[in-house]
């Protein structure tokens, strides 16, 4: 592990580390015969979709069939039964369909039971996309912490041995817990200490950003230091720069406890919610933070959140994230970690820095600006496959031509997704809509046509 400042999000486990875990467990609960259902509401019982063939219908007939899943507690939700095709004599074999909720603990004994008087037994998997906040509220329930490398669990964590760090962190994870959509973030008393924390990461990095970092971040810092007191010797509050943002691009923050599930975070980005903590690494290990924390949030990923077309990219990340496979979470966030955290773009002629985790780490980005490491233009197909580093500097980075280009080649890249279904983001009710029938998007275009109406009146009246 590398000491520097600033470092980014968790080098033990990344967003994209996060997302792979999610995809294994879920590849991992294939093996399980429970698997083969989909949620219910009761987690100790499951739907099965079953398919079986009596062979016999004069000694095994479907009746039979029906006591056994009768004995086995099942409750029938459909039933479909036609002769089978391939049956030499007409009415002796017959292809069933079987829909039904049952005790998880019964599966393995119904099936079992199924195959002594039926062939082809099968249990086939229902096709749903995971569930997804539909509105801005629900993200409130969107909470899911890996709290692996905090410092109640990791004893490599620098604060792991600090009982009154681990209160203080006790105390932000239960006013990220309590928040709910709407609410006045809580202000936070910082102290002697944990000011001084950010007073040398603050010095440090603000040195290097007139050179390194790009202009969009720039013109935002200025306006930060000027309205959302950022100084050396104090750290903003998360409703002051959460008002600065929502007046610019229409994001505003909420607390997180620490990191996120990949998937819960990447929603939040969909309805222009970033989530940010409010505690600061351990004092001990100033120069190095095994985990995200508010000097990274606020001098790597707000500066950025304020301008439009990259707010605009952020939120396309989240928003094709809803619904989407543990596959194409892991994909995402691959892309979210070579371009929001690690992203470098061309301006006038030269290289500069966009990601947070460049910008919020002293010595990596001033590695990523040098000659070491490899160049590649931003593809998303090529970026979300592209190999991460989670133990030291990345030996690749990705260009950027502009953040309007990249914004149109992930939305590219975002449609050959398979999603059984697509979706629209209403900024006024903040919510997300999906177009399942001609009629809803008959409507949504309806309203796009008001609004380009509206728009050629006023070019209209300028020429």
């Amino acid at each position: 592990m590398k000491s520097e400042v600033g470092t980014s999000l968790c080098r033990k486990q990344s967003l994209i580390e996060d997302a792979r875990k999610e995809k294994e467990v879920s590849e991992l609960s294939e093996t399980d015969p429970t698997s083969v259902t989909y949620n219910h509401p009761d987690d100790s019982s499951s739907t099965l979709n079953l398919i079986f063939t009596i062979r016999n219908m004069s000694t095994s007939p479907f009746s039979t069939s029906l006591k056994i899943l009768e004995k086995h507690g099942t409750i029938l939700y459909h039933i479909e039964t036609r002769p089978a095709g391939n049956c030499k004599k007409k009415g002796e074999e017959l292809d069933c369909f079987v829909k039904c909720f049952i005790h998880n603990s019964s599966i393995c004994s119904l099936l079992s039971a199924l195959k002594k008087i039926a062939g082809d037994v099968k249990v086939v998997k229902e096709l749903t996309s995971p569930s997804f906040p539909k509105k801005v509220q629900d993200l409130d329930v969107c909470q899911n912490v890996n709290v692996k490398f905090e410092p109640n669990f990791d004893k490599d964590h620098p604060g792991f041995g600090d009982q009154e760090y681990k209160k203080r962190r006790a105390y932000f994870a239960e006013l990220a817990f309590k928040y709910k959509d709407g609410n006045v973030i809580p202000r936070i008393e910082y102290t002697t200490e944990e000011t001084a924390t950010w007073r040398q990461v603050y010095r440090s990095l603000s040195t290097l950003y007139p050179k390194y970092a790009c202009k969009q971040y720039l013109d935002t810092f200025h306006q930060l230091e000027e309205y959302c007191g950022y100084t050396e010797n104090s750290i903003p509050q998360l409703q002051d720069v959460s008002n600065f943002l929502k007046e610019r691009t229409g994001f505003k923050l909420r607390p997180a406890a620490g990191l996120l599930s990949a998937r819960d975070f990447l929603a939040c980005l969909a309805f222009r919610v970033f989530p940010s903590t409010q505690y600061l690494r351990h004092p001990s290990a100033v120069m190095h933070s095994p985990e995200p924390d508010c000097c990274h949030e606020l001098l790597g990923h707000i500066p950025m959140l304020a301008d439009k077309e990259f707010a605009q990219f952020s939120q396309d990340i989240g928003l094709a994230s809803l619904g989407a496979s543990d596959e194409d979470i892991e994909k995402l966030s691959t892309l979210y970690w070579f371009t929001i955290e690690f992203g470098l773009c061309k301006q006038n002629g030269s290289i500069k820095a966009y990601g947070a985790g460049l910008l919020s780490s002293y010595g990596e980005l001033l590695y990523a600006l040098s000659k070491k490491p490899e160049l590649k233009p931003f593809d998303p197909e090529v970026t979300a496959i592209q190999p991460y580093q989670d133990n030291s500097f990345q030996p690749v980075y990705f260009v950027s031509e502009s953040f309007e280009d990249s914004k149109a080649k992930l939305r590219q890249y975002a449609v050959k997704m398979k999603k059984p279904f697509c979706l629209r983001y209403n900024p006024i009710t903040c919510s997300v809509e999906i177009l399942d029938s001609f009629q809803k998007v008959r409507t949504a275009l309806c309203q796009i046509k008001d609004e380009l109406g509206s728009l050629c009146s006023v070019l209209d009246r300028m020429y």
